[in-house]
């Protein structure tokens, strides 16, 4: 516990300082700690959000290659097995490239940024600025 200052309007130049370098130290512990909790929130969400897709992103291939197998039988009814399966190769790569395209722009939409804190840091900034040059 810190001990209880005098008014603000008692006190010395010298104490206003020792309060300020105070509160400055303080407010600096306060944000940093809202940023790690922030950091600390999206990696959760993030390490969740993967495993899940990771789960999804299996059952997904075993799915996939059971339909591959047969959209190439289905075709080999009609053409050579070796030319169906040429075929269904090409249709995967071109959709391999399409959803290669979306993911990259999704990605770009991911900040990397604290957004409250930095929000947080600017106001107490301008508080800063404010009550040094006198303005309320």
């Amino acid at each position: 516990m810190t001990a209880p200052s005098k008014p603000t309007t008692d006190a010395s130049v010298s104490e206003l300082i020792g309060q300020l370098t105070g509160q400055t130290a303080q407010l600096v512990r306060d944000e940093m700690r809202l940023a790690q909790k922030e950091f600390q929130d999206s990696a959760k969400h993030a390490g969740i959000g993967a495993g899940l897709i990771s789960a999804a992103g299996l059952l997904g291939v075993c799915g996939f290659l059971t339909l591959i197998a047969a959209a190439v039988a289905a075709l080999s009814l009609v053409l050579a097995v070796w030319l169906s399966a040429l075929i269904v190769a090409v249709v995967l790569f071109a959709a391999a490239g399409i959803v290669a395209l979306v993911s990259r722009k999704e990605i770009e939409q991911v900040s990397p940024v604290p957004e409250s804190t930095v929000a947080s840091v600017k106001a107490d900034i301008q508080e800063v600025k404010e009550a040094r040059h006198g303005n309320p």
